[in-house]
């Protein structure tokens, strides 16, 4: 623009002086059209010279949504504890969503799962400030408000795995249906102990979404499908396996028909298989969740006899892309659930099972 003055500014004074010479060469009758003309050039001439060059069509091509890769965002995965094969495939599918779209891709974590390891560590990444994050929620209530702490920063949040109990501040949840990966564990159950004998849930702590909705799938699936299993109750063994296997062996002693458990958890099953163990038990069946190497070893060595299997890369990396999404003006689907495979020892190797293992490592 300050060309197209200058040049505004040099015409004015070329004009002018051509009046002044034309006044002063004419001839006795001083036409009074000339001056006239020489005016009309004045008041037009600017507005022809003012007209946009085609730089504010630039400016507006800037303003339009960015596609994935135009800008290099920054997003950090939370997971809800680190270590976990479950959360190291959510890991690995991220991470390749993130090479995929062009976007930076941190991860940060805590040693344990629980609100008071994690809200530090999402305090730190909320201070460093990133475009987004995606968190794996500890608890559905501690995490409330810490979270909505990130959203009044301007970062936009996704909820993977886990979730809260007012997810609205989100601008997805991308998480397995506990709820139906519960029943489907009641059923792999029901069909080892033959619809007969006494169940047991061991499950995490009371707070966590996903592992509270496995408990209850279970048990819907127990009533509705198998009302001739009865069922002894459930109880919690704070992700310790030593506490599961006291569980375990403390009920196997109160309840002599115990036939079938289920471990919500690696750590729950783990734990109750090493209780049967310690009990001489050959006949009480195990179904566990989640499927990283200790478990599938479990499964190949008939510890535990089947497997509700999760997607954990398919979450990762939808969340990416959901992120990604909310960052450069596109729709958001506020909640997307994902699949489950039932692993036996007889189906481990299959093309439709192996897939889904977890990993241990990306």
């Amino acid at each position: 623009m300050k060309h197209t003055r200058r040049r505004t500014r040099t015409l004015v004074a070329l004009v002018a002086a051509i009046a002044m010479i034309a006044a002063a060469c004419g001839d006795d009758n001083g036409d009074p059209d000339e001056p006239e003309a020489a005016e009309e050039e004045v008041a037009e001439e600017p507005e022809a010279e003012e007209e946009p060059a085609d730089e504010p069509d630039a400016e507006e091509e800037t303003e339009e949504p960015a596609e994935p890769g135009d800008e290099m965002f920054d997003i950090t995965l939370i997971p809800g504890v680190t270590g976990d094969e479950f959360y190291v495939s959510m890991e690995c599918g991220a991470l390749e969503a993130a090479e995929e779209f062009g976007v930076n891709l941190d991860v940060q974590g805590a040693p344990q799962f629980s609100p008071t390891d994690q809200i530090p560590v999402l305090e730190a990444v909320i201070a460093s400030g990133p475009d987004a994050i995606l968190i794996a929620p500890t608890d559905v209530d501690a995490l409330q408000a810490p979270l909505q702490a990130a959203v009044d920063a301007g970062i936009e949040v996704v909820l993977v795995d886990t979730t809260l109990s007012d997810p609205s501040l989100a601008v997805s949840q991308i998480a397995s249906d506990n709820l139906l990966g519960g029943s489907l564990a009641a059923d792999a159950l029901g069909e080892l102990m033959g619809g007969e004998g006494a169940a047991l849930v061991v499950n995490v702590t009371p707070g966590i979404s996903t592992t509270d909705a496995r408990g209850e799938g279970f048990i819907q699936g127990l009533e509705e499908n198998w009302p001739d299993i009865e069922f002894v109750g459930q109880e919690y063994s704070d992700n310790e396996p030593a506490r599961a296997a006291e569980i375990v062996s403390a009920v196997l002693a109160a309840e002599p028909e115990l036939r079938g458990i289920f471990g919500a958890n690696l750590f729950s099953a783990e734990g109750a298989a090493t209780g049967i163990r310690q009990e001489g038990r050959d006949d009480v069946f195990v179904v566990g969740f989640d499927a990283g190497p200790a478990q599938i070893e479990q499964l190949r060595e008939g510890i535990v006899q089947a497997l509700i299997v999760q997607q954990p890369l398919d979450i990762g990396y939808q969340g990416v892309e959901q992120a990604v999404l909310a960052l450069t003006g596109g729709e958001n689907t506020f909640e997307i659930g994902t699949g489950f495979v039932i692993a036996t020892i007889d189906n481990l190797d299959d093309d439709d099972v192996a897939p889904f293992l977890y990993r241990s490592d990306c």
